[in-house]
């Protein structure tokens, strides 16, 4: 974020690079510096000349070269933004004359989602000493939670950690598509709102009380009738509950459970960072250790990966993914 918001001071102070090349398996962050650059770098009379948007599929290095050489008019400078540069990828090489020695009046912007630069070759370096290399990581799982209390938190709203996980556990780690859903909370809560649980299923449609945050609860603390009921319910809705996420989250649980198992201080905030999860939460895996013993914990671990693989149609076609589950949570439980 530091990084983000040094980029961001700079193109508002005019304090301009000729180059962005920004990459990487991220892209919101990648479209949000962009955007801002097209939004702000040129005043409205000026972008009718001077702000340019190409696609990769639809250009070549030569012809972005060739446009990024002109000078501007009536303008101190011109931006040339190439979306969906990594379509250029098996060519963007040849960028390397122009990197060297790139037009100071031209702010050439690169979105080059998915993909990163060989930190080897000589674009990479040539980039480095005349422009800016960004590259927007994906987050992990369990940053994800903690990047919702940031962006909530700069428009003046808090959350719930409860919230924050039902958001992550329904959406995973896709920041435009959680970002999309934070605006939509932001529209119609008031500002210093507390995001609770009701506001997400009210505005979003994630059910508080049958989610994958409420089946792991229930599992944790061996709640076999709420499992069930949960399971009942993810089976009549298979498309808004899919098991390839449900699988994935009670392993990340698991696997976390055995971790606390083998720590040697189980102190709140000394639990919470060998997990990687927010202390709020850390109770459910002290209460899901007494349920799950260490042995027990390494058997399902093996339970969730041969649900996995007959989930993906090895060795059971005939098994619906309702079954799947009901057979698995029924293992766990017993």
């Amino acid at each position: 974020m530091n990084e983000i918001n040094q980029i961001v001071s700079d193109i508002k102070a005019k304090n301009l690079k000729p180059i962005y090349f920004l990459m990487g398996e991220e892209p919101y962050y990648i479209d949000k510096i962009s955007d801002f650059i097209e939004e702000t770098v040129l005043n409205e009379s000026e972008k009718g000349f001077n702000q340019i948007v190409m696609y990769g599929r639809d250009t070549s290095v030569e012809e972005i070269v060739a446009s990024a050489k002109r000078f501007p008019m009536m303008a101190e400078h011109q931006v040339l933004i190439v979306k969906e540069a990594q379509d250029l990828s098996r060519n963007i090489e040849k960028l390397v004359a122009y990197a060297d020695n790139p037009q100071p009046t031209t702010v050439l912007v690169f979105n080059y989602k998915y993909k990163t630069l060989d930190k080897r070759k000589k674009l990479y370096k040539s980039i480095q000493k005349t422009g800016l290399l960004f590259e927007s990581k994906k987050l992990y799982e369990n940053q994800v939670a903690d990047w919702i209390r940031r962006v909530l938190g700069g428009k003046n709203y808090q959350v719930e950690p409860k919230a924050a996980q039902m958001l992550v556990e329904f959406l995973g780690t896709d920041l435009s598509k959680i970002n999309n859903e934070l605006e939509k909370l932001i529209t119609v809560l008031p500002e210093n709102t507390i995001v609770n649980p009701s506001h997400i299923e009210e505005n979003i449609g994630i059910s508080k009380d049958f989610n994958n945050f409420e089946l792991r609860k229930a599992i944790g603390e061996k709640d076999v009738v709420k499992a069930n009921r949960i399971i009942n319910y993810f089976t009549q809705n298979p498309k808004n509950n899919p098991l390839v996420m449900t699988i994935s989250l009670l392993n990340s649980f698991f696997t976390q459970l055995l971790i606390y198992h083998s720590l040697q201080d189980k102190s709140k905030n000394s639990v919470a960072k060998s997990l990687g999860v927010n202390p709020y939460f850390v109770n459910d895996y002290v209460s899901a250790s007494k349920n799950y013993p260490l042995r027990k914990v390494s058997q399902i671990i093996s339970f969730i990966r041969d649900a996995d693989v007959k989930s993906k149609g090895v060795g059971t076609s005939q098994l619906s993914h309702g079954d799947i589950l009901k057979e698995l949570v029924f293992k766990i439980l017993h």
